[in-house]
């Protein structure tokens, strides 16, 4: 199978938030490939339950990714075929991951300290599926030991499709800004396509993001978390079309049909979920003080509409 990850704007896999209802609205609102949240691997192949709910890749969200971590080059790679169920479009190796439990256990960021390991890992996956496969890191995890352009060119002896590169520190988890000059650094060493990530919240980001460092497409993380719509903003853009921001009735739409999605998922806890995704879309507006304190108390279905009514006025 094959994937063209050039001029392409991807949904970013972010823990919590890019489940299934999230990624399907960010789809339909022009996003042209997604990535679940991050699977252990490990757990995949223990065949567990939540783990594969996860990694399911449902059919009114194709083309979406799967993406994978661990440590263990033989564990991920079995991992990655387990997923193939699910026919995902690429399989995608999380090795920029921040969170302290990843990192202590070798797994996420920690694998950019061994760009030997990276590069194994890589190669296992490729020779297990028939998909593309690719790597998503960070500028560094370690401060000082700026290597992510030395991780990409293993992953690409390994025998990676395309990296992904974010361009903040490990230390830095979401705060900051994101550093464009290592998303360079990384496009100039490598030959497969490089798609950057970070900060990228309006068409403007999109623009300057490709212009200052070369990538061959971008990949919009937190900038899309409560404003999906940033995806059909920058299409429009991109095609120098005016973009025809969305009445309150078609966002009202746009959230109950998120909602309704989560439910057919995940029962009542999917609206407990919910509520982040909630507080999200009422950020700026006037009395999100009192919508928040709303939102707080969500607890069913009807619940959860009347917030988004709210939401909404």
């Amino acid at each position: 199978m094959d994937f063209d990850f050039k001029n392409k704007l991807f949904l970013a896999p972010m823990a919590g938030i890019t489940d299934h209802a999230f990624r399907r609205i960010c789809l339909s609102m022009g996003a042209d490939c997604a990535v679940t949240e991050l699977v252990s691997a490990k757990a995949l192949t223990y065949n567990d339950k939540k783990s594969f709910e996860l990694a399911r890749v449902y059919d009114d969200e194709h083309p979406c990714a799967i993406q994978l971590f661990g440590s263990d080059p033989k564990v991920i790679a079995a991992a990655a075929k387990k997923a193939m169920e699910f026919s995902p479009a690429f399989i995608d190796i999380n090795m920029g991951c921040p969170m302290p439990k990843l990192v202590q256990n070798g797994e996420g960021c920690a694998l950019m300290r061994s760009p030997e390991l990276c590069e194994a890992i890589i190669y296992s996956v490729k020779c297990a599926v028939d998909v593309p496969v690719t790597a998503k890191m960070r500028r560094e995890c370690d401060d000082g030991a700026e290597n992510a352009a030395d991780v990409a060119l293993a992953c690409e002896r390994g025998g990676a499709d395309a990296v992904f590169v974010h361009g903040r520190t490990r230390r830095q988890l979401y705060s900051g800004y994101a550093d464009r000059g290592s998303i360079k650094t990384v496009k100039q060493a490598v030959k497969i396509p490089v798609i950057a990530n970070g900060d990228v919240r309006s068409p403007d980001d999109y623009f300057s993001i490709l212009s200052d460092t070369g990538a061959d497409s971008v990949m919009v993380g937190r900038g899309a978390y409560g404003s999906p719509w940033l995806f059909a903003e920058i299409k429009a853009a991109a095609s120098n079309k005016k973009f025809t921001p969305l009445t309150s009735d078609q966002k009202r739409d746009m959230l109950i049909s998120q909602l309704e999605t989560v439910i057919c998922d995940k029962g009542d806890r999917g609206i407990i979920e919910f509520r982040h995704h909630l507080l999200q879309y009422c950020k700026g507006f006037s009395g999100s003080a009192a919508l928040r304190a709303a939102i707080s108390t969500v607890s069913d279905r009807r619940s959860a509409q009347e917030a988004i009514e709210k939401i909404m006025k």
